[in-house]
């Protein structure tokens, strides 16, 4: 499909992460029309493709080739081509390959256009029961065992619902650290094979998820999403010196500057001091 001399279409399409019933309609129409559609894994996407009766070319895209194969499919798109992007399952780009090739297109002025579908993230959200207005998506933790607590460790204090990508070679070590450096007590919600045969959708705090998940190892298998509650602050455990400081601030600065100030000179997060001072004003 050609464009009569202008610009292609880049679509970035989302495609099923596991029931293939979950792909829309759309996607389906310009999967079927597209000149060429960039895949994570051809293999894997030749399934599903045949699955819908779509008889496309293929080029493969993953991780160790994009910045080489994105010059030659910038060039097809300049040239009036329709170019499809997708990635293994969900959505392109949410911790898969596709970043190099879409920046590259939109700073070349080519339209990209999304065909929104399916994510396991924001699947796992919508069925955590944990907060979901606010939400940091970490994606997945680093492999390394001092590098992934040293990162967590990092999130100790956000107070917005934590989301991670987990795969099955390292959930068990994932949940401890999690355990250990934002706290056993902290509620989870382990979702595991999303829209799959084996889906698994478990609640409990991240201590007893941990237990849990080691005491079976038909859990161990497959993909996860681990929807984490943020830091609850309490303003009683600031230490008494952090409070006197922001107290005396208080008495000269507005509140938001006060606990910048206090922060500064305490150590303690301005968030944290922010909370406690916006206490004092409303009598808590």
């Amino acid at each position: 499909m050609t464009d009569n001399g202008k610009n292609g279409v880049l679509y970035v399409v989302a495609t099923p992460i596991g029931n293939l019933e979950d792909i829309s309609q759309r996607a389906i129409t310009v999967l079927g029309k597209v000149s060429l559609i960039a895949a994570e894994d051809t293999r894997h996407s030749r399934k599903l493709l045949n699955h819908y009766g779509i008889a496309a070319r293929l080029q493969a895209l993953h991780e160790h080739n994009e910045r080489d194969i994105s010059k030659r499919l910038l060039r097809k798109l300049a040239d009036g081509h329709d170019i499809a992007l997708i990635s293994d399952a969900g959505t392109p780009l949410i911790s898969d390959p596709g970043f190099v090739l879409v920046r590259a297109a939109r700073q070349a002025g080519i339209r990209v256009i999304p065909v929104p579908g399916p994510s396991a993230l924001i699947a796992a959200l919508s069925v955590s029961g944990l907060p979901t207005d606010s939400f940091h998506f970490e994606g997945f933790l680093p492999a390394k065992a001092a590098a992934r607590r040293e990162r967590l460790s990092g999130l100790q204090y956000a107070n917005t619902t934590l989301v991670f990508y987990e795969s099955s070679h390292r959930i068990v070590d994932s949940l401890a650290d999690m355990a250990a450096c934002l706290g056993g007590e902290r509620n989870a919600t382990l979702a595991r094979e999303l829209t799959k045969t084996f889906e698994t959708v478990h609640d409990g705090t991240l201590a007893e998820l941990g237990d849990w998940i080691q005491a079976d190892s038909n859990q161990q298998k497959g993909e996860f999403v681990v929807v984490v509650q943020g830091a609850v602050t309490d303003p009683a455990a600031l230490d008494a010196a952090a409070r006197h400081t922001l107290e005396v601030l208080l008495a000269e600065l507005p509140l938001r500057q006060a606990a910048a100030l206090a922060a500064k000179i305490s150590g303690v997060a301005k968030n944290r001091l922010y909370e406690y001072g916006l206490g004092l004003k409303q009598g808590r």
